[in-house]
């Protein structure tokens, strides 16, 4: 699975014609269970090492990449399954009944695919803590007031309103917003002074494209810019 994501990542990222992308299951009731726990079991040290590294390195590719990731979440999403959609830049669930969480500790282990790292950082230090220690998974609603999940729809709605979304940012100035998702993703882990050099690093790249003397002189014309996304 994650060499297959690896590749759809690499697909979505060199592909000019691609700003933002969907990850939806097919199953009805799983967006994603997470890891094969009998393989695991079977596994030699070194393989599940080199496993968590490869996770790692995919994930870490999908947010490095200055496109939009949304995970449409329509069923249980566990484990590994929510350690993907925390790497996402937006996370909508459907309402129902399922379960959000992070339950390894049980298994006596943690979230190996970053979630000790991005959950705290997406909730809050205290809020996470309790998650991931207690493995208790909780429900759509619950997840959408702690801040695991942006948005929550009725099942029906889930990818329609996705795809409105990804219209709409796709339609948009998508090389402002590339610049600004790596801006914010990457600056919030830097002290502020670093955090400004890297806004003004992507503003003067910005200032020097298409779309921002578009965006101006729309602006002054008083008409609707024309984005070349460039």
């Amino acid at each position: 699975f994650l060499d297959d994501l690896n590749a759809a990542i690499d697909a979505v990222r060199f592909d000019e014609s691609v700003h933002v992308s969907i990850l939806v299951s097919d199953l009805p009731k799983f967006f994603s269970a997470g890891a094969d726990i009998g393989m695991f079991r079977t596994s030699t040290a070194k393989s599940r090492a080199m496993t968590i590294l490869h996770a790692h390195e995919v994930l870490l590719k999908m947010e490095r990449t200055p496109k939009v990731f949304i995970a449409a979440i329509g069923g249980h999403a566990l484990g590994g399954g929510l350690e993907i959609a925390l790497a996402t830049d937006f996370r909508f669930a459907a309402e129902g009944d399922y379960r959000i969480g992070v339950p390894e500790v049980t298994l006596g282990v943690l979230p190996g695919n970053g979630g000790t790292q991005r959950l705290p950082r997406l909730i809050g230090r205290q809020k996470a803590l309790e998650l991931l220690v207690t493995g208790k998974p909780v429900d759509p609603r619950v997840a959408n007031q702690l801040g695991i999940v942006d948005r929550l729809f009725p099942a029906d709605r889930l990818l329609p309103e996705a795809l409105d979304f990804a219209t709409s940012l796709a339609k948009g100035p998508t090389f402002a917003i590339g610049e600004i998702k790596i801006a914010a993703r990457q600056g919030v882990d830097l002290p502020l002074e670093g955090g400004l050099a890297l806004e003004r690093e992507a503003i003067f790249r910005l200032f020097q494209g298409a779309d921002a003397t578009e965006g101006m002189a729309a602006f002054a014309e008083k008409r609707k810019p024309v984005w070349k996304g460039e």
